[in-house]
């Protein structure tokens, strides 16, 4: 059992070493386009919804992982500077749009960044690609069910 544990605790290092790295590098990519990382993510939100830049603001949220707080001033930022601007739907449920001006800066931002996530997944074979995933979908899975049974001290 010993070995396991090792072998799984430098496994769970090299992991965390390249979530790391990989959230470094997408906020390098946020500093050179001259936005933050919160604003970075919410564009691509709604960039990535592909409904005319249009997202219910829970779906930002979820997709952003950002606290209410931190996507809230993002927001109010970006709604000041003429990008989106919230609507409300029926009831407490909100929707976040862009504007026209805002199209065309998620495109300038959001956009490049996912041409270029695309054209690195681009090169992965479909079987590479599908591994990826199902790694993927099989670790949130999982975590979520650990999440689920957790207990506090």
């Amino acid at each position: 059992m010993k070995k396991e544990e090792e072998r799984t605790g430098r496994s769970l290092k090299q992991l965390n070493y390249l979530f790391g790295e990989k959230e470094a590098v997408y906020h390098g990519f946020a500093v050179k386009l001259g936005v933050s990382d919160s604003v970075m993510k919410i564009l691509y939100a709604l960039y990535d919804n592909g409904d005319g830049g249009r997202c219910p603001l829970r779906e930002i949220l979820r997709r952003s992982a950002l606290s209410k707080q931190t996507a809230n001033s993002a927001l109010r930022k970006l709604e000041k500077e003429g990008i989106l601007f919230l609507e409300s739907d029926s009831g407490k449920t909100k929707t976040v749009r862009l504007t026209s001006a805002g199209k065309t800066f998620a495109r300038k931002t959001a956009g490049r960044l996912m041409k270029m996530e695309n054209e690195i997944f681009s090169e992965w074979s479909e079987r590479d690609m599908q591994k990826y995933i199902g790694f993927e979908e099989r670790f949130l899975l999982q975590i979520r069910k650990k999440l689920k049974e957790f207990r506090p001290l």
